[in-house]
């Protein structure tokens, strides 16, 4: 991980060209959200979602290959 971070430093990147690599290879984003009073735990919602393309070389996960 360091020498990623040795290679990427002081180099500037534009959004166009970070959204293009992150959906191109994918990303998980996930997260976990808790809500409580006086330590006893009311509420909990937990988020998982998969971000990347679709295109011929990654087929439509839906059957049709259409949106929902």
């Amino acid at each position: 991980m360091e020498e990623y971070r040795d290679a990427v430093r002081g180099r500037e990147v534009s959004l166009v060209d970070l959204l293009d690599r992150l959906l191109g290879t994918g990303a998980v984003v996930s997260g976990s959200l808790t809500l409580g009073i006086a330590g006893v735990d009311l509420v909990r919602v937990d988020l998982r979602a998969l971000l990347s393309s679709v295109n011929d070389g990654v087929p439509s996960p839906w059957r049709g290959g259409g949106p929902l």
